[in-house]
């Protein structure tokens, strides 16, 4: 089957599965009852995935969903989130809060991307597994794995040797978090999920330059270029490194997949789009899309990270996961929306 038809034939499928989970209160993954009406809290929900996530469950029908920005909880206070959860008491928390940033970021600020991750997951998860929480999904990074890792790469290879030494900070906090999570799954306190995507792209991501992705931070270029009329834009490194790039609602459809069907139990779960590419090849389709016919050129001073990273997705594969959205329809609509956010801001 053609990867167009593989997509009709599970869009098909996990919508009439949807329904009956929805509609019958049938049992989800690990015994855990997963309902229209079960209360459920997205934490980070103005953050790229997390809004994906909040979109997801609306389209899906669920009507007791509680959110809270950062001025109403701060994840990084205790005492905040330990009331917070005696007072609300969710069924299924998503925890999709964390301060995230691309590889400047991660270099620069490696104790803060530990400390503060660390201090959002403990006091998440903490307060959760307190109050009565019976699924957690715990969203991680494929920065998990080891820097020099066979590809595509596999879940079994979590742990193998060292990470990459740019985002270590912000691997040893995520690995942290998963392990607590599977740790309380274990000892019967609820169902985890632990879900790992590729990098990511979408409404909500951020285009500081400081601290953006990859393909955010291209998008913002090649967008200003041709709007300022600049004739050369400079990237990063030798442009030859290779990157796997999902658009987030595309991971939300996995993660509430796996929030009604998981059979890994805590085991982590890849996401991802199937096929890499190479820097110098993304650059060329944003520069195509966005109008750019100047000329690129490439910084070497400047780190490329790890040399490949594609995820192995048969696990996500095997519950029915294949992405929706193409990569040059999502970059295509990328740009717009930087557009839109460029206008507002007056840039």
């Amino acid at each position: 089957m053609s990867r167009s038809g593989q997509t009709l034939f599970y869009q098909a499928w996990t919508y009439v599965e949807r329904m009956f989970i929805l509609h019958s209160g049938c049992w989800g993954s690990g015994g855990v009852i997963i309902n229209i009406n079960s209360k459920i809290f997205v934490a980070g929900h103005n953050g790229m995935v997390g809004s994906a996530i909040l979109r997801g469950l609306i389209r899906d029908g669920y009507k007791n969903i509680i959110t809270r920005s950062r001025s109403e909880l701060d994840l990084l206070k205790q005492d905040e989130v330990n009331v917070f959860f005696g007072d609300e008491r969710p069924d299924v928390v998503f925890l999709a809060a964390a301060r995230v940033g691309g590889i400047m970021a991660n270099m620069t600020n490696q104790a803060a991307f530990l400390y503060e991750n660390l201090q959002i997951q403990n006091n998440v998860i903490s307060a959760a597994s307190r109050n009565g929480a019976k699924k957690f999904v715990f969203l991680g990074s494929s920065c998990i794995y080891p820097r020099d890792c066979p590809q595509p790469i596999k879940e079994e290879y979590f742990l193998t040797s060292p990470f990459e030494p740019t985002n270590e900070g912000y691997a040893i906090a995520k690995v942290a978090g998963m392990k607590l999570c599977g740790y309380l799954a274990s000892e019967g306190v609820w169902d985890s999920v632990t879900v790992i995507p590729c990098n990511l792209y979408g409404p909500g991501d951020n285009f500081d330059e400081s601290s953006s992705h990859v393909m955010a931070a291209l998008v913002k270029r090649f967008a200003d270029a041709v709007s300022s009329g600049k004739k050369t834009v400079v990237c990063w490194g030798t442009g030859n490194s290779r990157r796997e790039f999902l658009h987030v609602d595309d991971l939300a459809r996995a993660v509430l997949m796996l929030m009604n069907n998981n059979v890994f139990g805590s085991e982590p779960v890849n996401i991802g789009y199937g096929q890499d590419v190479t820097i110098k090849e993304l650059a060329g389709i944003i520069a195509e899309k966005s109008g750019f016919s100047g000329d690129i050129v490439w910084d070497r001073s400047k780190p490329d990270g790890m040399v490949q990273k594609l995820m192995d997705t048969e696990r996500a594969r095997a519950i029915g996961f294949v992405p929706e959205i193409s990569l040059e329809d999502g970059i295509e609509s990328f740009i717009g929306e930087y557009r839109k956010v460029a206008a507002l801001q007056g840039e």
